[in-house]
């Protein structure tokens, strides 16, 4: 049986693995599974290449999963509306200019956090309402 206790370090951890996930698909420093086919192509290292986009699809098998089966694309289409308003509200408000390689960054943060919240989500909703997801009752 699962644990059924929930906290920020819980959230933390997803959110973190989820991060890792994202970053080491693409970033703008080129460190990443997008950088390392664009500078070598695929015939240098095949084998490793192979290895690290099916771990990387693993990855994302897990999350996006997890993510469509708790939230629905509803609560994805909610949660990407909510961080682009926010986004709006700072740039409007703040005058910051957010072009290039920052709404990059931003955006790779943003996916990390909707496939946090995702994988998180029963336990959430377990804290706030006091209900079980079907997935969660055992026999």
């Amino acid at each position: 049986m699962a644990a059924s206790g929930f906290s920020f370090v819980g959230f933390a951890i997803r959110w973190v693995a989820a991060i890792v996930l994202v970053m080491a698909t693409y970033n703008p420093t080129g460190w990443s599974f997008a950088g390392w086919i664009e500078t070598s192509g695929f015939n240098e290292d095949l084998p490793l290449k192979a290895l690290a986009a099916i771990v990387l699809l693993i990855g994302y098998i897990l999350y996006v999963m997890a993510t469509l089966r708790s939230i629905g694309k509803f609560g994805i289409i909610l949660l990407v509306a909510l961080f682009a308003i926010l986004l709006w509200v700072i740039v409007t408000y703040t005058g910051a200019n957010l072009q290039g390689e920052p709404l990059i960054w931003i955006g790779l943060v943003v996916v990390a956090t909707i496939m946090a919240v995702g994988m998180s989500w029963s336990h959430i909703w377990r804290r706030i309402t006091g209900q079980l997801d079907v997935d969660d009752v055992e026999t």
